[in-house]
């Protein structure tokens, strides 16, 4: 007796799971599954390729006690975009399972606090690395970029410590922000469209605003690509006047560079697309696939860029081959060539 009794308590916990599995692919479509693996696929990603630069720069510093500028913003840059993968992870599930708890005051601040901050620290943090590439690499005789050349870990520490207060300060304008859009949402639904409208233009104006906040570390970074550009064009033209060999260290630092620094734009763009997109889809009927949209490729930006670094710089990617193979480390830790992004 006891036996059948437990047996059809197996069977009935059984037909339970299976039919809450039914009524969840019931709930989700076509469209919801895919945004939930490819999400999932970019966030596993996205936290290997940012985890193992971790791993490596992390425990290199823990052994020597010390570590150079440029690991020091990768390990940040990492860090960071960790960070950003599980706020927007956090924000695709609820999009999908649970709209509504998304839409509460509450959990959309921290959502967009988060967000917010974690994503102008890891383009800020991008450009003083751009910054930094340009001025270790880059050769002009104007006494601007002498000057700045001579004090560059001083020049980049200063743009690390202005990037966390601008990365602040971009958290802190949400203020009015959140209070513009609940009074929308309260007037969404009414007749006054004269305030609607009004309130609707408001919000768009704050929109504006807070895209506004990703062009200074845009311009820094063309800026730093095209000193780049031009000084690989004279270094070029130098080679071929004294007759010698354009593959040198210093020619293949320079494309180096200019490759990470091509790529964090081109990334970078497209992240700004999707986050234009984002933020434009309140305004937009059916805005659910539109933001499904713009948070894939979003993701695609912390994600892909991690790998860029992983293969530009010449100790993570040879810890990375090594890993892959499963080969026994041969770098000594602490161990550094000539400086190479």
């Amino acid at each position: 007796m006891e036996r059948n009794f437990k047996s059809a308590r197996r069977l009935y916990i059984k037909r339970k799971k299976k039919d809450q599995v039914c009524l969840i692919a019931d709930m989700l479509g076509l469209t919801e599954w895919v945004f939930l693996v490819l999400s999932a696929t970019q966030f596993l990603l996205g936290m290997l390729g940012n985890g193992f630069i971790e791993l490596v720069n992390g425990s290199s510093w823990f052994k020597n006690k010390r570590i150079s500028l440029s690991d020091f913003i990768i390990t940040n840059l990492a860090l960071s975009r960790i960070v950003l993968l599980w706020v927007l992870l956090v924000d695709g599930v609820l999009m999908v399972f649970s709209s509504k708890v998304r839409e509460e005051r509450i959990v959309m601040q921290i959502i967009y606090v988060s967000w917010t901050f974690t994503n102008h620290l890891s383009i800020w943090l991008a450009t003083c690395l751009s910054v930094l590439y340009c001025l270790k690499i880059a050769s002009f005789s104007h006494p601007t970029f002498l000057w700045l050349k001579w004090r560059v870990s001083r020049v980049v520490i200063w743009m690390l410590l202005g990037a966390l207060l601008l990365s602040c300060g971009s958290a802190v304008s949400l203020t009015h922000g959140f209070k513009i859009y609940s009074v929308f949402r309260g007037i969404n639904g009414t007749r006054n469209v004269t305030e609607h409208f009004k309130k609707r233009n408001e919000y768009g104006l704050i929109h504006v605003l807070w895209t506004l906040w990703n062009l200074p570390p845009l311009i820094v970074s063309l800026a730093s690509y095209f000193l780049l550009i031009l000084s690989l064009g004279r270094h070029m033209w130098q080679m071929q006047q004294n007759g010698t060999s354009a593959g040198n260290l210093s020619t293949e630092a320079h494309k180096r560079a200019i490759k990470i620094i091509l790529s964090f734009l081109f990334l970078f763009l497209l992240y700004f697309l999707a986050f234009i997109i984002t933020t434009a889809s309140d305004f937009l009927p059916g805005t659910k696939m539109v933001k499904m949209i713009g948070e894939i490729i979003t993701m695609f930006y912390p994600a892909g860029h991690s790998f860029i670094l992983i293969l530009g710089n010449s100790k993570l990617k040879q810890m990375f081959v090594e890993m892959l193979w499963c080969k026994p480390g041969h770098l000594k830790s602490g161990s550094k060539g000539s400086f190479s992004p």
